[in-house]
């Protein structure tokens, strides 16, 4: 449904995107991610026709955005980076003002904004200015107008930025249930984000996608993948230690307390699984452990591992 071709854009002898192709299906929630700078918002801005690409080209259900760009953007939404919108209107007008864009008139019009109103939550603030609503409004706002004609693909630049927990998790819902029938993108530097509500994550740096995987795919690359966290009483720890020490899977045993815990995280070798071998032991030993997990990775220090400068991509 949404289809990126080789997009490449310079701004001089800066290069921002440097040939990035893919593809989002009906069903899938992608998670485009990347530090700030990767050039997450200019492949958006190319693939919606806000931009035009040095080279390269996006096709949205079948049409392209440079050859045929009002039947392509007829098929999506889009929320820019910053949502942004006529601060001088009220909710009401601006909603009625993108139903009226959009070819909507009189009574359909408004069965289209009553639905995404009561979609998105915007009663309470309908004929308020959208310079005096807060960051969080405003960016319902932007995600009210970009569903309003509920499109087959939806792009959504940074969708909960500014968004209280309670509002991410409601967003997180309107995506989670528009997900059967659309193709959604949602570019984010969150990862919380992507574990959150993607199907599968594209990781871009330096213009350059790295990674393009499932977000447990990616997390399995962690080297705390299959880890385990044991937590214990203090005066265990030395005999702990020791008992583990013969264990030849383990790569590493770190400090893992919070607060007043006491936990040891058990790296293994090559994020092979190594519970079954510390669970046995637990048992034979007698340790009196009080909690015992599996990791299943992190997304940060993959994301970090991937995304870091070439000069420090060894260490990483």
């Amino acid at each position: 449904m949404l289809e990126i071709r080789n997009l490449y854009k310079s701004f001089g002898r800066l290069v921002a995107v440097d040939d990035v192709s893919f593809t989002v299906g009906c069903g899938e929630v992608l998670g485009f991610l990347g530090p700030n700078g990767a050039g997450k918002s200019t492949t958006m801005k190319m693939a919606t026709g806000f931009l035009p690409p040095t080279a390269g080209t996006a096709a949205i259900c079948g049409h392209d955005i440079q050859r045929r760009p009002l039947a392509a953007k007829r098929q999506f939404g889009y929320l820019p980076e910053g949502a942004p919108a006529y601060p001088d209107m009220n909710v009401a007008g601006f909603l009625r003002f993108a139903a009226h864009i959009r070819g909507f008139r009189g009574a359909e019009a408004a069965a289209k904004i009553e639905r995404i109103v009561d979609l998105v939550h915007l009663s309470e603030v309908f004929e308020q200015r959208i310079d005096t609503l807060s960051k969080g409004y405003r960016r319902r706002v932007g995600v009210a107008q970009a569903l309003l004609h509920d499109p087959p693909v939806v792009i959504l630049d940074e969708p909960t930025d500014g968004l209280d927990p309670n509002q991410k998790y409601e967003m997180r819902s309107i995506i989670a249930a528009m997900r059967p029938e659309k193709a959604i993108i949602i570019s984010t530097h969150l990862l919380e984000e992507v574990e959150a509500v993607c199907s599968r994550a594209i990781i871009i740096a330096r213009g350059r996608i790295l990674a393009d995987a499932t977000p447990a795919e990616l997390a399995a690359r962690s080297r705390l993948h299959n880890a385990v966290r044991l937590d214990i009483a203090p005066e265990n720890e030395g005999r702990i230690r020791a008992d583990l020490a013969a264990v030849p899977g383990i790569a590493a045993i770190e400090d893992a307390g919070v607060g007043d815990g006491h936990a040891l995280l058990i790296v293994p070798r090559d994020q092979k699984p190594i519970a079954p071998e510390i669970a046995e032991l637990a048992e034979g030993r007698a340790w009196n452990i009080a909690g015992f997990a599996i990791e299943r990775g992190r997304l940060d220090d993959v994301f970090r591992a991937i995304t870091a400068p070439p000069n420090e991509a060894g260490r990483a």
